[in-house]
This record gives C-alpha cells, structure tokens and sequence, in this order.
C-alpha cells in the first residue's frame, strides 16, 4: 500500500534533487525549456519566452501541498545551477503503480547524470512511498530516453502502438520499461 509522503529532498554524489522554486525559472529555460532538441520528442513544446516557464513553475510550486504529489528539480552540486526535472507523471494508486518522466539539459547528456537521478528517485520511491511498480516511456524515436531507463535497473516491456503524442500533436509509438520492487530488492 502507497504511503504517500510528498516532494522531498534527495542527495546523490553529484546532484540535489529538491522542490522547484521560482527562482528556478532562469535555470529552467536558460538550460532546458527553450531547447528544441530537449522538447524534440516531449509532450510540450520549447518555451519561447520566460514568463511561459515562470507560469509553468508557479502551477507545479502550487502543487506541492499534496501528499502525493512528486516533482523535482535536478541540480548539479558542482555548478548549482537546475538542470533538469524529474517527477511521478501518474499514480495508479489500486495498482500501487506510478510512472515517471524526466528531462534534462543538452550538456549534461550522455554523463549519466539522468541515470543517477533516476535511480535516486526509484530509491525513494519504493523505499519510503512503497511502490510495488514504477514504469517510464518513451517516443520509439528517443532510444537514449530507454537507455537511461535499462540503467536505471528497469526492463523493457515493449511497445505500445501509437500510445502518445508528441509536441507537434503527430501520434507517436511509446517504447514502456518497468522495474518491479522484487527486482529493486535483489540489487
């Protein structure tokens, strides 16, 4: 059974994932919101302007009141500066299941820095909230996305046909992983 407890702070050796702030906002589209090849295969489009990332914080910012309610911002311990996010995009609370979606700046791809976030949160996820089942997707398009998932401990399921929408509206096949508590306990 589900424990839900919020948005909390977690530490990793490189990165401090913690509750978004809206003095993220120059961050947040500076490094990620703005870049069409970060939104390229997302469900939203590059914000044009900063005031669209400032609305964009302040609705999740008055989200975190719920208890069940998981986002994060990802910043780099070395730089200080949020480079990306990380959040529970469903809870399928009689499943004791939820998924998760993630999105990072260009420069710190291919460094691992989504995988040790990941794993992060999966951590917290079914150490402290008591998930049986945490599930991630991504557009066929983005195999890099599924490659973070793999080394995250998750396993690829298969593909759902014509499952999603990208940000230009056009339907899109979703590539589904999973990663069970049982496997999590093993490692």
């Amino acid at each position: 059974m589900i424990k839900n407890i919020g948005t909390l702070k977690i530490e990793t050796d490189r990165l401090i994932l913690r509750k978004f702030e809206l003095r993220d906002a120059e961050d947040m589209f500076h490094n990620w919101a703005n870049d069409d090849d970060v939104t390229k295969y997302m469900t939203w489009t590059s914000h044009q302007d900063i005031n669209v990332t400032k609305y964009v914080l302040s609705s999740w910012i008055d989200q975190y009141g719920a208890d069940n309610y998981y986002r994060w911002c990802i910043e780099s311990k070395e730089t200080g500066q949020v480079i990306g996010g990380i959040d529970v995009v469903q809870i399928i609370e009689d499943l004791d299941c939820c998924e998760i979606g993630y999105c990072l700046s260009k420069r710190y791809w291919n460094k691992g820095i989504m995988t040790e976030a990941l794993i992060a949160v999966e951590n917290f996820l079914f150490d402290k909230v008591s998930f049986r089942r945490i599930q991630a997707c991504h557009d066929t398009k983005n195999p890099a996305s599924g490659k973070v998932m793999i080394k995250s401990g998750m396993q690829y399921e298969g593909i759902r046909r014509q499952a999603g929408k990208n940000n230009t509206g056009e339907f899109c096949d979703l590539a589904t992983y999973a990663i069970l508590r049982s496997d999590w306990q093993k490692d």
